[in-house]
């Protein structure tokens, strides 16, 4: 029995996936995701990744595959020295391990070739999804809604079809949206909100995030708040009111119960028409996209769908194989199968 341990080492979240492989079949797959703000503790990146494997397998894996987004955090002066760093915490942290990186063009490189051109493996994880699925379904669009991301990613005929490699260049072209189910800060997503027969500016402040809307139309689990709350209060739907009351310069005993649940309910329809005008936008310049039904994953999954109901478009269940957990952390699972397929076709039987 062989171990594959897929990555995804984000700015705020750390993703870890382990394929356990026999006889040419996974016979199991785990997930762990762990909170972790990089530019709060970056040196503690090489213990978290140990202290992550070691919940999912006290014995070595036999390769790891490696997809990151951590790069962009402004910890980092550039996205250079960002990658860099993530292949060094790697290094320090499994260093008898095999590590293959995914570059933006689809291949696997061994972690000590990518120093030589470290521009190619930032923000790849979307890319592990994307190439999954190309492989799972001929044609979908991906719709992978995150704690502070969301990408839209179309395939057709089994190929990614996606205009955009960097994020500069997805941001670009629609198929990635700054737009999240927790940390994103409401004046991202509104710049007013109906109150009491009008509409009320609101305060740029950081005084509330999506994932306050999200726990008090209870859509989400104070255990799925997996980021700091804006005001260091615990994630309860109670303290989430609180902070959303702040949202328009007031408190609880300024605004009803009812009045701060008008708001979020807003919130919550202006975020659905900022990724739908992203998939419309996607969508436009497809074609023929009516074969395109829409795969919802992330932690946000439910948004997605709720985007693909409104807009007549049918679903896809993700990928069995990904297991329960899988769907909401796609990219560490999509490049622990990739990185299997790969090292079985390139004849290195994992």
């Amino acid at each position: 029995m062989a171990l594959i341990v897929g990555w995804d080492v984000g700015g705020v979240h750390t993703k870890a996936a382990c394929l356990w492989y026999e006889a040419g079949a996974v016979t199991d797959v785990r997930v762990v995701a762990r909170p972790f703000e990089i530019w709060r503790a970056r040196d503690r990146l090489p213990g978290l990744l140990r202290e992550v494997l070691a919940k999912l397998t006290d014995r070595p894996p036999q390769a790891m595959a490696l997809t990151m987004t951590a790069e962009l955090s402004d910890v980092f002066r550039t996205k250079r020295e960002g990658v860099r760093f993530v292949l060094d915490s790697v290094g320090a942290a499994f260093p008898e391990t095999p590590v293959y990186v995914l570059s933006l063009a689809g291949e696997w490189v061994p972690r000590a070739e990518a120093y030589d051109r470290l521009l190619d493996f930032a923000a790849n994880n979307w890319l592990a999804t994307a190439l999954y699925v190309a492989e799972a379904y001929r044609n979908a669009l991906v719709l992978d809604v995150g704690s502070t991301t969301t990408d839209v990613i179309p395939v057709r005929d089994g190929r990614v079809a996606a205009l955009g490699r960097t994020d500069l260049d997805r941001l670009l072209h629609g198929e990635l949206v700054y737009t999240g189910v927790l940390r994103t800060p409401l004046a991202a997503v509104v710049r007013s909100v109906p109150l009491r027969g009008r509409f009320c500016p609101v305060s740029s402040e950081y005084f509330a995030v999506t994932g306050d809307v999200y726990l008090v139309l209870g859509r989400i689990r104070p255990e799925d708040y997996t980021c700091p709350t804006p005001d260091g209060r615990p994630p309860t739907a109670e303290f989430a009111r609180e902070r959303l009351a702040r949202l328009v310069c007031a408190d609880i005993e300024q605004l009803t119960p009812a009045e701060i649940d008008a708001i979020a309910d807003y919130i919550y329809e202006c975020q659905l028409r900022q990724v739908e005008a992203a998939v419309r936008k996607v969508r436009s310049r497809l074609g023929h996209p009516a074969d395109l039904p829409v795969l919802p994953l992330g932690t946000g999954a439910f948004l997605a769908v709720e985007v693909a109901r409104r807009m007549g478009l049918p679903l896809l269940e993700p990928p069995a194989a990904w297991g329960p957990a899988g769907s909401r952390v796609a990219p560490c699972v999509a490049a622990a199968y990739l990185l299997t397929n790969w090292l079985m076709t390139d004849g290195h039987d994992p």
